[in-house]
């Protein structure tokens, strides 16, 4: 006999957005900053709201607000994290899971909105998170052909090493650095869980949108033409007490 439902062990890959206030005003102009208004940037991918870096949370969030807000960058919200209990039925309510603070079976790339203080002025400085310096990582997966549009690699707990290119529309994700020799046309976050000390390195610089450890930029207006279409390497530099991505040329001769 056929069973007509079948539950089996697995795990879900998803992105946490990691916010530092419920405001969603100041969240929309924070990812106009971070991502400069490119809609469904994110392609679908399941997204956990994480709050427990909000200072103070009112009686009432606008999770209608939220949830639409991140689906237009194609975030699909999925489960609230790190929020206290006085708001847990509301959002169950806007069809949110309620984790607790550790759950084995997800694995999570995390996605860092940083609002800008009130006081202070707009800026277009690329959004900036305070991470931690991890040990590097040891394993590589070697990927020998071109991701290609719509595509996506995740070398989890590793570097990732590509013998061809990216193709714009495509993401290559890694636990530790990535290192692409051919086009980088798409998407690169390394450091996916949160090891500051990964690089991206490729021998024809042309993302998208790149990210180490959470700290991300996208090239809407352009990328620098000291590197655009050349070897090159981006990398986390301690300025000022922050972390910043810093882009620099890669000299092969």
């Amino acid at each position: 006999m056929v069973k007509a439902i079948e539950f089996k062990a697995g795990s879900l890959t998803a992105m946490t957005a990691v916010l530092r206030e419920v405001d969603n005003v100041r969240l929309a102009d924070a990812l106009q900053v971070m991502l400069g208004g490119m809609g469904e940037f994110f392609g679908g991918e399941p997204t956990i709201i994480d709050l427990s870096q909000v200072k103070h949370i009112p009686d009432r969030v606008d999770w209608p607000g939220m949830q639409s807000l991140l689906r237009r960058y194609g975030l699909q919200p999925v489960a609230l994290r790190g929020a206290p209990a006085h708001i847990h039925d509301a959002a169950r309510k806007a069809g949110l899971a309620v984790l607790a603070d550790q759950v084995s079976s997800i694995n999570a790339k995390a996605l860092s909105i940083e609002t800008a203080p009130e006081t202070a002025p707009d800026t277009a400085e690329p959004a900036q998170a305070s991470l931690p310096l991890e040990p590097p990582t040891t394993n590589t997966m070697v990927v020998e052909r071109t991701i290609r549009s719509g595509q996506q690699i995740y070398a989890r707990g590793a570097d990732l090493v590509l013998i061809g290119g990216v193709s714009h529309g495509a993401e290559v994700i890694a636990d530790g650095s990535i290192h692409c020799y051919g086009p980088l046309r798409g998407r690169a976050l390394a450091g996916a869980s949160g090891n500051a000390g990964t690089r991206i390195l490729t021998t024809s610089f042309g993302p998208e949108l790149i990210s180490i450890a959470g700290v991300y930029r996208t090239f809407e207006q352009g990328i620098p033409q000291a590197i655009a279409g050349k070897a090159a390497h981006a990398l986390l530099r301690s300025t000022g007490g922050k972390q910043t991505l810093t882009l620099e040329p890669l000299q092969l001769d």
